[in-house]
Order: C-alpha cells, then structure tokens, then sequence
C-alpha cells in the first residue's frame, strides 16, 4: 500500500501521469515551516535560494514555472530531475533567464511525504501557484535539445 512514507520513485513509478496531488494544498501554512527545514537540509538553497528567490538556478517565488506548476509536475521533477522528467515526455512549457538543470532527489529525499512537504513550502513562497496545483502536465515527445 502506498502511503506518507512511501519512497518518491516508488510512488513515481506506480501512480499514471497527472494524478498525484499534495495532501497538503488545503492547508499549506501548517505544512510550510517543515517543509522550508527539509528544503534546506537537502540543499535546496544552493541553488533556490534559502527563500526560494532563486540563485544560479529559476526563483521558485515567480510565476514562470519551467515545466508548469501542477503538483504532479513538480513532485516528479524533483523525484526524478530534468533528464528524467524529459524522458517520461514531460514538455519545457516556459523559459526562465536563468535555468540550470534539476538533479535528481528521488534516491535522495526517503519519503514522499517529504517532497509534499518541500512543494508546501514553495507553495507558501508563491501563493499564487495554489490556484495551479491542478494544471494538468504537458507532454511532448522526446527531445534531448529539450
């Protein structure tokens, strides 16, 4: 049974594209402290920024979201990193001035809960992307100039 503590790549490999979803959107204040500490301890802030107003690679505090801002979008791409994201044909939908490539977390964070509790803090860093948490992905097929 998939549950919390269910490893990211797990629980990446055995949900279909566009259905998983942060347990944690309708109260993500409650969530968010936690979720700013994990989000450091993974190093995040290297290359987020500590608050998540970007470094060498795209703020996480704007409206740009490379990959769109749907929960399954970004649970798979920190789970599995850019490369990854891309061969499963998820689709580059904007462009950022600074993008570097996302590595993968999913061997890395233990638990899914985790990331939700990672995307809860984004989430309180960019309130706006609330109101897209369902926006479905986009595929495209495979391109690795992508």
């Amino acid at each position: 049974m998939l549950g919390p503590a269910t490893p990211p790549l797990k629980l990446v490999a055995s949900t279909p594209k566009g259905e998983l979803k942060n347990p944690y959107n309708a109260d993500i204040a409650a969530i968010a402290e936690e979720g700013h500490h994990i989000f450091l301890s993974m190093g995040c802030n290297a290359c987020h920024g500590g608050g998540g107003g970007g470094g060498f690679c795209p703020p996480l505090t704007n409206d740009v979201w490379v990959y769109g801002p749907g929960d399954d979008t970004l649970f798979r791409l920190i789970a599995l990193g850019t490369d990854a994201l891309h061969k499963a044909a998820y689709n580059r939908v904007k462009f950022e001035v600074v993008i570097g490539q996302m590595p993968p977390f999913g061997a890395i964070i233990k638990t899914s809960d985790d990331i939700w509790r990672i995307i809860a803090f984004i989430r309180s860093v960019n309130p706006d992307s609330l109101k897209k948490a369902d926006e479905p992905y986009v595929l495209a097929p495979y391109s690795p100039a992508q």
